[in-house]
């Protein structure tokens, strides 16, 4: 991560889509494993208690919450993979063609916010 907020703090923060209405929450960090950048946040969307992957890398952070340049609508609709395992290729690439993510360009660095929080959660696999 080439920032000096730690993922794990991200867990448990509030999600906004980019319209500023309220998402969820991070429920889980998913590090990249070439990397060990964090890439995927599943946040819990509260719908039927479910998680939903959003991608990190084109993200913010504002204040103490997490601003996705997405649609509400985009991100529920997400595949449902399901949280607490690793994520597969081939799950990573639906979710790219899911978000409309380039591939073939380099990945946005990952958030940064303004001010550092001392918040710390279990990590995740």
């Amino acid at each position: 991560m080439q920032t000096d907020i730690d993922p794990r703090s991200l867990i448990g923060r509030k999600v906004f889509d980019r319209d500023g209405a309220k998402i969820g929450t991070v429920d889980e960090v998913y590090l990249d494993d070439a990397t060990g950048a964090p890439e995927w946040a599943a946040v819990r969307t509260g719908l039927f208690s479910r998680d939903a992957f959003v991608p990190l890398a084109p993200s913010s952070l504002v204040a103490e919450a997490l601003r996705v340049p997405y649609e509400r609508s985009l991100i529920r609709d997400a595949p449902d993979f399901g949280v607490g395992r690793h994520l597969s290729p081939e799950q990573e690439l639906q979710l790219y063609h899911h978000y409309g993510l380039d591939l073939s360009s380099p990945p946005a660095p990952p958030p940064r916010e303004d001010r550092s929080f001392g918040r710390i959660a279990g990590e995740t696999e």
